[in-house]
């Protein structure tokens, strides 16, 4: 498996996930400004990822802070926390490790500056650890849901690429394989960052799981053709009731499936549900430049002047999600009730 980020001495290294599958580079952070950059750059993407770069870039920022006096760190302290929360809007995750840094800061306010800066960094270092072992469990509490000999669909990347290791979606296939459940995995393109085809098959074929890949649009064919046994994603931020945001082209699937009687799946970890947010119209919903639709590569691929609808996410409703796959166990409908339920455990 590819590692995505880690701490390399006083600074920060991960994966250019611009550049694979040409090869494995590292792109070095050496500021926290570096990292906000890196993540709204798609140098690194997923929402676990994101979460964990959040986190070393607060504890890497921290660290650059010349002060003895704790008020003074805090208050520098809270101003990148402030400019980290707005690297990107959609992924809860990042949210979630920005306010556990601040907590962090919080409860340590009468101990040391040297001391909550050390402790920021561990913070960090355990929120990786964590990641990695949170993903081996969702992927052990799918195993029951992956028929043997099942083609599975999926939909951009939730692999170990898009977390600290191992992955959600691609987790769940992982475990999958490794207990000899011969399954084979078709992947969309995902346009317009191809990370399926660019990220989620290298993964799956550097991991010798038999991958194919189909443009966005095909997967509906598909299903009716019967060549799809189940639909499994990840998911960037959850709703209290079940609503998923996901990579832009996942709710058409999701609903695709459901009209042809195929179990759709998302696995993420519980730190993905926003329990603040009612349901999936109160997602923020990124919208980035029509460029990125508009140019493969360098070239641009269409009329001079033409412009472009570039949504990075979108909502599925929770009545199409057949269950979520967590850490702590799978939650089916009603997805409101079992997601309450499991916060609480």
């Amino acid at each position: 498996m590819v590692p995505t980020i880690q701490w390399y001495g006083k600074y920060i290294r991960m994966v250019d996930q611009r550049k694979i599958p040409s090869g494995i580079r590292w792109h070095f952070c050496r500021r926290y400004r570096d990292v906000i950059r890196a993540i709204r750059n798609m140098v690194i993407r997923g929402a676990p990822a994101i979460g964990i770069a959040a986190s070393m870039g607060l504890a890497l920022g921290a660290s650059s802070i010349r002060t003895v006096s704790v008020a003074v760190f805090r208050k520098r302290f809270g101003e990148m926390a402030d400019e980290m929360l707005n690297a990107r809007p959609t992924a809860v995750n990042l949210k979630w490790a920005v306010d556990r840094m601040s907590a962090m800061v919080d409860k340590m306010a009468d101990s040391p500056v040297d001391t909550i800066k050390s402790a920021l960094k561990q913070v960090s270092i355990d929120i990786l650890a964590e990641d990695i072992e949170c993903n081996r469990r969702i992927g052990k509490n799918g195993l029951s849901l992956i028929p043997r000999g099942a083609t599975i669909l999926t939909h951009c990347n939730a692999g170990s690429l898009a977390t600290g290791g191992y992955g959600t979606a691609l987790g769940v296939i992982r475990a999958a394989h490794e207990n000899e459940k011969d399954i084979r995995v078709i992947a969309d393109e995902t346009r317009p960052w191809l990370q399926g085809i660019r990220l989620t098959a290298f993964e799956l074929m550097e991991d010798g799981i038999p991958v194919s890949v189909i443009v966005d649009s095909a997967a509906g064919y598909l299903m009716r053709q019967k060549k799809i046994d189940l639909v499994i994603t990840g998911a960037d931020r959850i709703a209290a009731n079940g609503d998923t945001a996901n990579k832009i082209g996942t709710y058409q699937l999701a609903v695709l499936a459901n009209a042809n009687k195929i179990p759709f799946y998302i696995a993420a970890p519980l730190s993905t549900v926003d329990h603040a947010l009612e349901n999936g119209d109160m997602i923020p919903v990124e919208e980035r430049s029509g460029e990125e639709v508009l140019r493969f590569g360098k070239k641009n691929i269409g009329p001079s002047g033409l412009k472009a609808l570039n949504p990075s996410f979108d909502i599925t409703p929770a009545r199409y999600i057949s269950a979520v796959i967590t850490e702590k166990g799978v939650i089916r409908p009603p997805l409101r009730r079992g997601i309450s339920r499991l916060l609480k455990a």
